[in-house]
């Protein structure tokens, strides 16, 4: 483990604005987010704040929210957010000497709309690959040494067994020391086991199961009866 908390930095936020108005990112405010597991898989629907609740995490730990490794930090000239600049972690026993340095920290953030940019900066040569392959090029040739790796969806351009593979350079980046957070919406990744999940939504951040997962019972649904959902939206 590198980081056991998260948690936003001082007060006088308006809880109207955005990005305080989401209610994970005020949990935030009231009391962080404790880590349990080396994997912490985010799980939520689309607008329910796991992009923009990891994005700040990368943020916060010195990675580029344009996507890259550390020493990239800041190279795409982006902004930070509102967000960002405000977290702050409780570091575990071996995430110490990686927070108290700014040269001993390791770790990557992986976005899905900007990844195959931040590759090509980081020397993967994603041209010469398919989007499933320049993904997992990172974690094969970048996702060695322990660090906090921070992904966003990376199941987006993966296939069946693309994702199976990335499930296997998890295990083993983290049996390395090294801790991941995964934004998601993919039922083959968040079964991973020993791996902790929250679940982020109008409640906030709960922790949960695999099998208690709504996107894992939608997806035994769908796959038993196809119909049973496509006939609310076909004519």
């Amino acid at each position: 483990m590198i980081i056991e908390r998260v948690y936003v930095h001082g007060g006088g936020c308006d809880e109207g604005e955005w990005p305080w108005s989401v209610p994970c990112v005020r949990q935030l405010l009231d009391g962080g987010l404790r880590f349990t597991a080396p994997v912490t898989f985010v799980v939520g629907g689309n607008g329910s704040g796991k992009s923009t609740l990891v994005e700040a995490l990368a943020e916060g730990f010195g990675l580029d929210p344009w996507g890259g490794s550390h020493e990239w930090r800041y190279a795409s000239h982006r902004a930070k957010s509102v967000l960002g600049e405000r977290i702050r972690f409780d570091a575990a026993p071996r995430g110490r000497r990686m927070m108290a340095s700014w040269s001993a920290r390791q770790g990557f953030f992986l976005r899905a709309e900007t990844a195959l940019d931040a590759l090509g900066r980081e020397g993967l040569a994603p041209d010469v690959r398919s989007h499933g392959e320049g993904f997992l090029a990172a974690f094969r040739d970048k996702f060695l040494r322990p660090g906090l790796y921070v992904l966003d969806e990376p199941e987006a351009a993966l296939s069946f067994s693309s994702c199976l593979e990335l499930i296997g350079h998890i295990d083993q980046l983290t049996r390395a020391g090294a801790q991941v957070v995964c934004a998601t919406h993919s039922p083959l990744l968040t079964a991973l086991p020993g791996a902790d999940i929250v679940e982020v939504g109008d409640h906030g951040i709960r922790r949960t199961s695999w099998n208690d997962l709504a996107l894992v019972d939608h997806w035994r649904r769908y796959l038993t009866d196809p119909s049973a959902y496509l006939r609310h939206v076909l004519d």
